[in-house]
């Protein structure tokens, strides 16, 4: 049996993995696909940390943090999170991670829609690629062990504490039972429910969300999907707001501006969409940045540009469209990552520990996976010691997954679950996006309960037992569906505009409702509130 396991490969669980090694204990990283494919990868444009080389201080960073956050923030996670930046932007440059640099050969800073400095430490337009490489070269010197390919299905739980999981291993498809002491998710988020309409890796479908919702979990405010104002047209394909934060503009056809580039996200992701839903082409013009600028800042979004579109920044006006790209919502923890079921801790994106609230800073993801990835893998470690003895045996858990699969095999196919997914995002898109109200809210409600219903009869054609794709695609989905659930009726309590959540019958925010939503699973049925 392991000490602990992390799910998930991204920056979150490599840190944590990393910091429980360093304390002595056995770690195994178990990932749905392949380290380095993370959803990390997107944080292209920064890493937010006071450093001391300019005018800004670190109560700055806490009260852009806090006003981005629409009252809806933890105040002292908040201040964990800026205080304790500059040490960990340090511990990444002191494992190797290739920050740019100033001509004073100080590690380069860059502005960010939100802030009111320029905070934003980088390395070119690949932060979280370079951040994510340099991390899981760590992990492989230290001997740490990964699982690839394997898919969480659900949490063991026996009298309250968490005891490991059962996880379906993709090349076989059987069902393994994983034991441990104490498990900690940082799985990435839910994004992936806006199908074709995100700029997320096809993995982010929160797997274990769902699961730590039937295992008794809290969730809180999942109505918090924030939109990232600037992926590609048709594609979504994500250009990072470091396009921005280097000078760019948004402009019509006719080259006027119509806001402000660098306010906070859900702001300029609203103001995109009206003018799209106005019929009118919003564009990102980097023309009069020049190639050499372009080239050296923002490498990757020129390639992205020219792959994808066949369009170059130095040249050509880029059409784009807002996008689903962050979920602030999630797991209910405490400061230090815990959850309510004994043992079980959550980090990362698919967790929420009042860091972000009602919309993220840009560049507080980056560095709120690798503070709190420490700070979680450290209050796991202490509590150790104070674990009851564990056993290896055979749990219920098992035997239920177990029968699960064998059904899914055994059903008739009788919905196509991939028309269905197409539908979720386009529903989503359009109803549960940048603008809700109540009409489409209950139109989108009476929506999942009839997927839900649906996905009762859904198998699968494939039948074969290797790699078997469309299983793993068809648990997905079950799991989107039900946090389809969880979301819209977030959404439907949340009688306000806060932050990403804005309502066209409600616009304002309501100051008696700077609360958390929070989903419960009673029974069969999920409850929500405000509290």
């Amino acid at each position: 049996m392991t000490d602990i396991l992390v799910i998930g490969s991204g920056g979150a669980g490599l840190t944590a993995a990393l910091e429980a090694k360093k304390r002595g204990k056995s770690v195994i990283v178990l990932s749905k696909t392949h380290p380095t494919s993370s959803q990390t990868c997107q944080a292209q444009g920064g890493i937010n940390g006071v450093l001391g080389n300019n005018d800004d201080n670190i109560q700055n960073h806490i009260n852009d943090t806090l006003r981005s956050a629409h009252n809806l923030g933890d105040e002292k996670t908040i201040s964990y999170l800026c205080e304790n930046a500059a040490d960990t932007i340090n511990w990444l440059d002191s494992i190797g991670v290739p920050f740019s640099r100033d001509k004073n050969n100080d590690i380069a800073q860059r502005s960010l829609g939100g802030a009111s400095n320029p905070r934003a430490c980088y390395s070119s337009d690949y932060t979280g690629l370079k951040i994510l490489h340099t991390l899981y070269d760590n992990c492989l010197k230290e001997g740490i062990e990964f699982i690839n390919e394997h898919m969480v299905l659900d949490f063991i739980v026996e009298n309250g504490v968490v005891k490991g999981v059962t996880a379906l291993d993709i090349e076989t498809t059987k069902v393994k039972q994983i034991a441990t002491k104490k498990v900690i998710t940082a799985s990435g988020g839910y994004a992936g429910i806006y199908t074709n309409y995100n700029t997320n890796s096809t993995a982010t479908t929160g797997d274990t969300v769902a699961a730590a919702l039937r295992a008794g979990c809290e969730l809180s405010n999942m109505e918090y999907i924030q939109f990232h104002p600037t992926a590609l047209k048709d594609s979504c394909v994500l250009l990072s707001e470091s396009a921005r934060g280097e000078g760019g503009y948004l402009v019509t056809k006719d080259g006027n501006r119509f806001t402000d580039e660098l306010a906070p996200r859900d702001v300029v992701a609203r103001a995109i969409y009206e003018k799209i839903k106005n019929n009118q082409e919003v564009y990102l013009d980097l023309r009069h940045l020049g190639l050499e600028k372009i080239k050296e800042t923002m490498p990757q979004e020129y390639d992205l540009a020219l792959q994808f579109a066949n369009l170059k920044l130095d040249e050509d006006l880029i059409p784009v469209m807002p996008a689903a790209h962050y979920t602030m919502g999630g797991i209910k923890t405490d400061i230090n990552g815990k959850t309510n079921i004994n043992g079980l801790y959550a980090v990362g994106e698919c967790s929420s520990n009042g860091v972000h609230g009602a919309n993220r800073l840009g560049g507080n993801s980056l560095l709120e996976i690798i503070t709190f990835g420490k700070r979680t893998a450290g209050a796991a470690c202490e509590d150790i010691k104070d674990t009851a003895s564990f056993s290896e045996k055979e749990y219920p858990q098992y035997k239920h997954s177990v029968d699960m699969i064998k059904n899914i095999f055994k059903k008739e196919n009788r919905i196509n679950f991939y028309e269905r997914k197409k539908d979720m995002g386009e529903v989503f898109y359009n109803n549960v996006g940048l603008f809700r109200s109540k009409e489409l809210l209950d139109d989108t409600y009476l929506k999942v309960k009839q997927w839900q219903e649906e996905s009762k009869v859904t198998g699968i054609e494939d039948k074969s037992r290797i790699y078997n794709t469309q299983l793993k695609e068809l648990i997905e989905f079950n799991n989107m569906v039900q946090l389809c659930e969880a979301i819209v009726l977030s959404a439907i309590n949340r009688k306000e505009s806060r932050g990403a959540h804005y309502r066209t019958d409600y616009k304002n925010e309501n100051p008696d409702l700077a609360k958390e939503s929070i989903i419960i699973k009673e029974g069969t049925a999920l409850k929500g509130d405000l509290i």
